[in-house]
């Protein structure tokens, strides 16, 4: 299923019940130019699979996951967002030099609001179901 991901995408796995998570998604979709990204919900199938692949405890790491297939690699909070913000052209793009601020603190503004996004933006019952036109860009 992993080996499936095209190698010129990169993988975003998020929090499918969390609405600023599913924002976020959507964010980057509009954004998303050169269509550089695939989605999928940490709870879906490839989801865990990704997760067991490389032994992530979700206790600890309760963040959006970035798999990149042709380096099979992971990267995940704040790293992963500017990452991902550095693909989607002027001004997200700006965002990326936020990537000289240490990743400890980086890291603590990112744990912050991960911790607090149900009690401000709300959860969903069940994870988001993309339109049939934004079905493509989603794997199961």
């Amino acid at each position: 299923m992993i080996d499936k991901i095209p190698k010129n995408k990169q993988l975003i796995l998020f929090d499918g019940v969390c609405n600023l998570c599913n924002s976020s998604v959507l964010y980057v979709i509009k954004r998303d130019k050169n269509e550089k990204f695939l989605f999928a919900p940490l709870e879906s199938d490839i989801g865990n699979k990704i997760i067991q692949k490389f032994s992530i405890d979700t206790k600890e790491t309760d963040s959006i996951l970035l798999y990149n297939p042709l380096k099979d690699s992971l990267t995940y909070k704040s790293t992963a967002a500017l990452l991902i913000a550095k693909e989607l052209g002027f001004p997200t793009n700006i965002l990326t030099l936020f990537l000289i601020v240490p990743k400890a603190i980086r890291n603590w503004v990112y744990n912050y609001i991960a911790k607090n996004r149900y009690k401000w933006y709300g959860k969903k019952e069940s994870c988001m179901i993309p339109t049939p036109e934004l079905k493509a860009k989603f794997i199961d």
